[in-house]
């Protein structure tokens, strides 16, 4: 009874999900590239950073660290569902939580004294333009000589469904002026980690049979990564970029899915010489590590590209130089 009523939820909301495109089929590449943001430039000009080029952080404190760590996901990860700090109060949870939040912070306080982990990160400003879908990094402020590329996908559905009027068809190139404009922009990359070391102390847990403690660690570097990320992004604002509003988005999810991505960035930033690395399939190691782009126009917005068609996939492959076979692997649930 039970799975039947599961299945029927699950064709129920699938069913939905197939039928809201449908009845708003999804506009051409051509469509979508026409309705895309328009931003006045000359009204809201780029800001142009303090301090440009490659930044490393090596051996980042881990107290400061802690500062700036979101707990809510931590719980949810242990299946305790709650906003925190509300969760430690909570009527029926909040006895475990609060069992489980000593243990983190009697386990941060260890870590953090005994110096069992490392956080590393590295940051780059780059000068950059538009290039009608794609975002051109240029190896200097002469923007003569282009240094790499990275490649993006716009979305052929305007949010929200079924969509307004007026609303754009978004791609991550919007955000950054066009070569065409003549107009100087651009572009954050960083990545950062706080696992070095995590996976050596986990194992020891798991060797002495301790899981609790070796998912305990696991989860807390990963905090820890995405508090690193979280304090990057404010200090590039503040401190080198000098921008107060901005979007910092990752590859694999909904802005920029797919992950091959990855491989572009961690060569621009020189990502390896910190310890951080890329799987054949393109996931970061050590797991507790954050990467992306970030953008500092007020007009930066997230969003997701959504489904595709396969027009565009084949378009996006050419102009990466490779096949949509290879691209629908690294997305295989994006194209219509």
């Amino acid at each position: 009874m039970f799975l039947d009523e599961l299945h029927a939820k699950y064709a129920q909301i699938r069913n939905h999900y197939e039928r809201r495109y449908e009845i708003h089929p999804l506009s051409s590449l051509a469509e979508a590239r026409a309705n895309r943001l328009q931003i006045n430039w000359t009204a809201e000009p780029p800001v142009v950073p303090a301090m440009p080029g490659i930044h490393q952080l090596r051996d980042f404190p881990l107290e400061k660290l802690r500062e700036y760590m979101d707990w809510t996901p931590f719980f949810t990860l242990w299946q305790l569902k709650g906003k925190y700090p509300q969760i430690l109060d909570h009527p029926e949870r909040g006895a475990e939580a609060r069992k489980l939040f000593d243990d983190a912070n009697r386990m941060l306080d260890m870590l953090i004294e005994r110096k069992l982990l490392s956080a590393n990160g590295v940051f780059g400003i780059f000068s950059a333009n538009s290039a009608d879908d794609d975002i051109a990094v240029y190896t200097d402020e002469n923007r003569t000589q282009t240094l790499c590329t990275f490649y993006n996908l716009r979305s052929q559905q305007p949010p929200p469904y079924p969509p307004k009027r007026g609303e754009a068809c978004l791609c991550l190139s919007d955000f950054i002026t066009s070569r065409e404009s003549g107009i100087a922009d651009w572009l954050g990359v960083f990545a950062v980690t706080a696992g070095l070391g995590v996976e050596k102390l986990a194992k020891e847990y798991e060797t002495a049979g301790d899981d609790y403690n070796a998912i305990m660690v696991k989860s807390l570097a990963d905090r820890l990564a995405e508090a690193f990320a979280e304090w990057l992004h404010q200090e590039m604002r503040r401190k080198y970029w000098g921008c107060p509003s901005g979007i910092r988005v990752s590859h694999g999810y909904p802005a920029c899915p797919d992950h091959s991505e990855k491989g572009t960035l961690f060569d621009l930033i020189h990502v390896r010489e910190l310890g951080m690395n890329l799987t054949e399939s393109f996931a970061m190691t050590p797991v507790a590590t954050v990467s992306g782009l970030i953008f500092a126009h007020p007009q930066s917005r997230y969003f997701a590209v959504g489904k595709i068609t396969d027009e565009q996939m084949r378009d996006y492959a050419t102009r990466k130089g490779t096949d949509a076979e290879t691209i629908k692997k690294w997305m295989p649930k994006s194209v219509e």
